[in-house]
C-alpha cells in the first residue's frame, strides 16, 4: 500500500461504542467454546518460523511457485484434503505468464457455524524484485534482511504466513467455524493481476473478505483509490538531424509538449480541481536510439488516480487531448504532423465501505477482541482488496507488522505480525455479520 490517510472517528461514539462491544462478545464467545475446554490459541513460534522461511523463497511477480508449493505441503500435513486445493487460471490470462495461479483454498463450515456465510481471508505472494536474495534475521524485536543490498519481503509474506497459521490451526484443531475460503493471490505487485482474475464462483462465493497486506494490525483499511494505466504512441517523421532537421517530427518533441501543457495545467503529479483531488504520473519513456535522427516514435506510460471515479474520467481525457494537440501542434517544414495512439484501461475501482458493514464491524471487534483499538484508512495506493469489492465481496485490509515495503530497509515487528496472527484466527473462527 502506498500513501493513506488517517479517517475521523465513527461520529457516535455511544453507537460505535455498542457495536463494538456486540462484535467484541461475539468472537470471545465464539473463542471460549469452538473446543471442549480449551480454546484454539495461536501458535506464535510456528507462525514466526514461517514468516521466517517463507521470505527465505524467490517468489518475485510470475515466479510464485515455489512460495505456492511451500503453503500447500504445510496445508497437508495439517490434514487438508487435496480435493479443497486448487490454483486457477489467473497466470495464463496475465500479460506476464506465470508459473502459477492464484492458491485457493475452501473449507466446508463445522459444528454450529456449518451454515453461517462463507468468509474469505486473503493475501498475496509475490515480493519485488529487490527482496530476491533475503536472508531475514531477529535483531531484538524486529526482523530484517542480513543482506544490506536486499528488501525483506514481509509485503507480503507476512500476510500470507497470518493465512497459513490461520489455516493450519483451522485443519489441526477443528473447532466449530463458518464456510471459509483461504486465497494467496499471485502478481499483486505489477497491478493487482492475480486477484482482477478470481472468480467469485471459484471462491466459493464468500460473504465478507479480509485481506492482510501492509502496516500494523489495527489500521483497517476500508476504502481505497482506483487507477487508470495509460500507454501512449507517438509517431513521428524520420529525418537526418543534422542534414535535414526541418524535415522531421520529433516524437520526443511531441511527448515533451504534451507534458508540459499538463504540468501547467496542474494536470500531472498532485491534481485539485474544483475540491476535487487525483494524482497522475508519467512514469517509463523510451525512445530513439541515434543522436543523428529525428526520433519517429516514443512510448510512454502513465497512470491516473483518484477516489472520485468521474473526476478520474477527467484527467484522462486531459492526457488524451494533451497528447493530440501536441501531435497536431509540432509539424516539419513542409506541413506534415505526428500522430499518437492512446490506449488505457481501469487497473482497480476505488471503493470505500461504510463503517457498519458487517465486514467493518467484524474487523473492528477481532482487533479490539485482541487487544487493541482500531483505527480506519482510506488509502491512496491500490490493494486486492479494490478487486474483491469491485466483484461484490466487502473486504477490509488490516496490516502484519510491515514496516518501508519495497525498500531496502524493510523490516517486520515481531510483536506487530503476532498480534496480526492473532487478528487472522478470530476473524476466522468469528461468526459471519451476527
Amino acid at each position: 500500500m502506498s500513501s493513506a490517510r488517517r479517517m475521523k472517528r465513527l461520529p457516535n461514539k455511544k453507537t460505535a461504542s455498542k457495536t463494538m462491544r456486540a462484535g467484541r462478545q461475539s468472537i470471545s464467545a465464539r473463542v471460549k467454546t469452538i473446543a471442549p475446554g480449551t480454546p484454539i490459541k495461536a501458535d506464535l513460534n510456528r507462525a514466526v518460523s514461517h514468516v521466517m522461511k517463507m521470505m527465505v523463497i524467490p517468489g518475485q511477480s510470475a515466479h510464485e511457485g515455489a512460495v505456492v508449493r511451500y503453503i500447500v505441503d504445510h496445508l497437508r500435513r495439517a490434514g487438508c484434503p487435496a480435493s479443497a486445493i486448487g490454483t486457477d487460471a489467473a497466470n495464463r490470462k496475465s500479460r506476464l505468464g506465470g508459473e502459477t495461479g492464484n492458491l485457493i483454498v475452501k473449507l466446508a463450515g463445522r459444528g454450529s457455524m456449518r451454515r453461517a456465510p462463507r468468509r474469505m481471508l486473503m493475501a498475496h505472494i509475490d515480493t519485488v524484485p529487490v527482496c530476491v536474495g533475503t536472508k531475514p534475521v531477529r535483531r531484538g524485536g524486529w526482523i530484517v534482511s542480513a543482506d544490506r543490498n536486499t528488501g525483506l519481503g514481509a509485503d507480503d509474506r507476512a500476510g500470507s504466513a497470518v493465512l497459513l497459521h490461520a489455516a493450519e490451526l483451522v485443519l489441526r484443531h477443528k473447532p466449530d467455524h463458518p464456510p471459509l475460503t483461504f486465497t494467496w493471490c499471485v502478481q499483486e505487485e505489477p497491478g493487482l493481476i492475480g486477484s482482477r482474475q478470481l472468480s467469485v464462483a471459484r471462491l466459493g462465493r464468500p460473504a465478507v473478505a479480509f485481506n492482510c497486506d501492509g502496516g500494523t494490525p489495527n489500521k483497517l483499511t476500508i476504502g481505497a483509490t482506483g487507477a487508470y494505466r495509460m500507454v501512449i504512441d507517438v509517431h513521428g517523421l524520420a529525418s537526418h538531424a543534422g542534414v535535414a532537421p526541418q524535415r522531421g517530427v520529433s516524437a520526443i518533441t511531441i511527448a515533451s509538449h504534451a507534458i508540459a501543457r499538463l504540468d501547467r495545467g496542474g494536470w500531472l503529479g498532485n491534481i485539485t480541481k474544483d475540491r476535487k483531488h487525483g494524482t497522475s504520473n508519467v512514469g517509463y519513456i523510451h525512445a530513439g536510439g541515434a543522436t543523428n535522427v529525428i526520433t519517429n516514435h516514443a512510448v510512454l506510460h502513465a497512470e491516473m488516480r483518484s477516489h472520485d471515479k468521474v473526476f478520474r474520467k477527467r484527467i484522462v481525457r486531459e492526457f488524451v487531448n494533451a497528447f493530440e494537440t501536441a501531435a497536431k501542434t509540432v509539424r516539419s517544414d513542409d506541413g506534415r504532423s505526428g500522430s499518437v495512439v492512446i490506449a488505457y484501461e481501469l487497473d482497480y475501482e476505488a471503493f470505500k465501505l461504510s463503517r457498519t458493514s458487517p465486514a467493518v464491524v467484524e474487523a473492528a471487534a477481532a482487533v479490539s477482541a485482541t487487544g487493541d483499538e482500531p483505527v480506519y484508512f482510506v488509502c491512496d495506493g491500490g490493494l486486492d482488496a479494490n478487486w474483491t469489492n469491485a466483484k461484490g465481496i466487502p473486504t477490509v485490509t488490516f496490516g502484519a507488522g510491515q514496516h518501508n515495503p519495497h525498500m531496502v530497509s524493510e523490516k517486520l515487528n515481531v510483536k506487530a505480525f503476532e498480534f496480526g496472527c492473532r487478528v487472522g484466527l478470530a476473524l476466522t473462527i468469528a461468526r459471519t455479520g451476527d
